[in-house]
């Protein structure tokens, strides 16, 4: 157990870091300056997404903090290591317990690699994360309702497919070897059997905040966009670009590519696409894009991994991703 202590100093440590100070200060001037003459519009906008999307932000970025404290992350590591089937769908579901936005969760990706995770599992926990964990769950759910089961749901299938195609690349020796594994396998659930709760309360809370710092930037600036888009982007524009065809899909795809926001920022982005266009395809390849096709993700692969690991990501993603937007389009 921690020292008495211990708590209060933890406590030095919890403040929000200087991009979600400035991204919040942005988005309050902007919501004050919708108050004035002639801005209406931008107005209404702001203030049906804040009763949207306000309680799943909330208590997505609670319970990530929860997870965060309990949670021991070598349990996390145990199950990645192994080459077997039953890996994969450890790292779908530690992809899960993780909470991290898509550029949050490349760091853990990468640590997880250099203590031993498969480059299989290493895959299918970095391409499942960002659309299967905890808060992004909820707040898809606030935009989404029930269809955001089939992102979530279809976002994993995805993980796992790529992984599987992973193990046989590294089997054929077509991208580079795994690691040998050294696991610890002695982790302890301490923080659960030893309970306290002003440490809980604190560790819950530092876990809320730097995950607030890790996301909430991004929410921010999504949220800021998908306003903006909403009050003044005529709806014939998505219609004839971003329109419910295989061009327009690609077209919504090189979109998401080049503004590469992360997985909580594009959101509120891709509820505006699905307002405008009425179809869940293109909000889910601009869903699906940030871990497809981000050019920071696969550099990071390339740096840590393998050239050839990081080059096959959107080769066997991308087309995975067009075809369910396609499906989604043309059957729902």
């Amino acid at each position: 157990m921690k020292k008495p202590g211990c708590a209060k100093c933890s406590a030095k440590g919890i403040k929000f870091n200087l991009k979600v100070k400035i991204t919040m200060a942005v988005f309050i001037a902007l919501f004050a300056f919708s108050f004035f003459p002639g801005l209406e519009s931008l107005n209404k906008s702001i203030m049906d997404y804040l009763k949207l999307v306000w309680w799943a932000v909330l208590l997505g970025l609670f319970l990530g903090g929860v997870i965060d404290y309990f949670v021991p992350r070598d349990f996390v590591f145990k199950y990645l290591g192994k080459k077997k089937v039953s890996s994969l769908f450890y790292a779908v579901i530690a992809g899960f317990l993780m909470s991290a936005c898509s550029h949050g969760i490349l760091a853990i990706a990468i640590q997880l690699y250099k203590k031993g995770a498969s480059i299989p599992s290493v895959i299918t926990f970095l391409l499942a994360s960002p659309w299967a964990n905890l808060p992004v769950t909820i707040l898809l759910f606030g935009f989404f309702g029930w269809k955001a089961l089939l992102f979530v749901g279809m976002a994993m299938v995805i993980a796992l497919i790529t992984g599987f195609v992973y193990m046989f690349l590294e089997k054929m020796n077509w991208i580079e070897k795994s690691k040998k594994i050294r696991f610890k396998a002695d982790y302890k659930w301490k923080k659960i059997k030893n309970f306290n709760l002003k440490h809980s309360i604190m560790g819950v809370t530092k876990g809320s905040v730097d995950l607030t710092n890790m996301v909430l930037w991004w929410i921010l600036i999504g949220f800021m966009v998908a306003v903006v888009i909403r009050a003044y982007v005529p709806e014939h524009i998505f219609m004839s670009y971003f329109g419910p065809s295989i061009w327009g899909l690609l077209l919504t795809l090189l979109f998401a590519t080049l503004i590469e926001v992360c997985s909580e920022g594009s959101s509120p982005i891709a509820f505006e696409i699905f307002s405008k266009v009425g179809t869940l395809g293109n909000p889910f390849v601009f869903l699906m894009a940030g871990v497809a096709t981000d050019y920071t993700e696969i550099g990071l692969i390339w740096t840590n991994i393998g050239r050839r690991a990081a080059i096959f990501l959107p080769i066997i993603t991308v087309p995975q991703v067009v075809l369910v937007a396609w499906l989604f389009n043309l059957l729902l």
